[in-house]
């Protein structure tokens, strides 16, 4: 059994030592123990007004990732030791970011502009390099909507850079096994995920049984539709004949064939849009972009 290197007496001892010493209501504190399990803090900060979170030594650059996604205006409540005592200091982030975690202990980050749930659709400028870029957040808006991700969710994506980095944001207690076949596209992958500090995202090269094997079962998949996708489907469904598929193509022909296929699997009730956006330029003139066709749907039955 792993050590747990954060136990109840601790995490009550830390809790009771940022009660005496902050002026912060403990009913708005949301606790995580990023030690435990892959855990992102960036998104829980973003949704909640007072994060306790319990760090381990040796993150050097966990201030910078989140001054880096904008949350430079935090304020963090620390102390100087690996135990709750002695006196305590604060700081913005956006005056720690050359400071890392040298201690395992306990710090309290306080976000006065603390948004309830995960804003959709991050600017494709925001991403670091590859096919992120190219599909626009409006659209992406839309997908990660279909996919209906709650925080605890194991998402299968394949071939959706983008799609992959967002919904590890929004499921930051669960997991995404992100597949990238080319090369390029994996490097980019791992760019983008060291950029956004993201701990919950495991990049594979291939889906089959051996590929995903050790890893959780996943609840939700999103495919972008290729050659593979029939053979991607019947492994998804093998692992969990109930998941939530959503697949994206730009080909109407594949499109007009995806409720049918679905049928074939005992994907019932597959939802079928098409998606429009033009943007206006700046000679008022409107710039139509490539309108892809969303597929969704839920398992129903072990068909494969």
């Amino acid at each position: 059994m792993e050590k747990q290197l954060f136990t109840n007496e601790i995490i009550l001892s830390w809790l009771q030592y940022f009660a005496e010493n902050t002026p912060v209501d403990l009913e708005q504190i949301k606790m995580m123990d990023i030690t435990k399990r892959n855990k992102n803090l960036i998104p829980t900060v973003e949704s909640h007004k007072a994060v306790l979170a319990f760090m381990e030594a040796g993150d050097p650059e966990i201030f910078y990732h989140m001054w880096n996604a904008g949350l430079g205006d935090c304020e963090v409540w620390y102390n100087e030791g690996s135990q709750p005592v002695g006196e305590i200091k604060h700081d913005k982030v956006s005056d720690m970011i050359n400071r890392g975690i040298n201690e395992s202990a306990g710090m309290l980050v306080v976000n006065p502009n603390a948004r309830n749930t995960y804003k959709l659709g991050l600017d494709s400028l925001n991403f670091r390099q590859g096919s992120s870029r190219r599909l626009g957040s409006e659209i992406r808006s839309v997908i990660l909507g279909k996919m209906h991700i709650s925080h605890e969710d194991t998402i299968c994506v394949i071939n959706g850079e983008s799609i992959a980095i967002e919904a590890a944001f929004m499921a930051s207690e669960g997991t995404v096994i992100a597949v990238e076949y080319n090369q390029k596209e994996r490097d980019a992958m791992e760019d983008n995920i060291g950029y956004f500090d993201l701990r919950n995202v495991t990049v594979v090269d291939h889906v089959d049984e051996e590929a995903l094997k050790d890893m959780p079962v996943p609840s939700i998949a999103f495919l972008a539709a290729s050659a593979s996708m029939e053979q991607e489907i019947e492994c998804l469904l093998k692992l969990n004949p109930l998941i939530n598929i959503v697949v994206y193509t730009l080909d109407f022909v594949v499109a007009g064939n995806m409720r049918s296929l679905f049928e074939r699997y005992g994907i019932k009730e597959a939802e079928v849009i098409q998606i429009a956006v033009s943007k206006l330029g700046p000679k008022n003139a409107f710039d139509l972009q490539p309108a892809p066709w969303i597929v969704s749907g839920k398992a129903e039955t072990k068909n494969v």
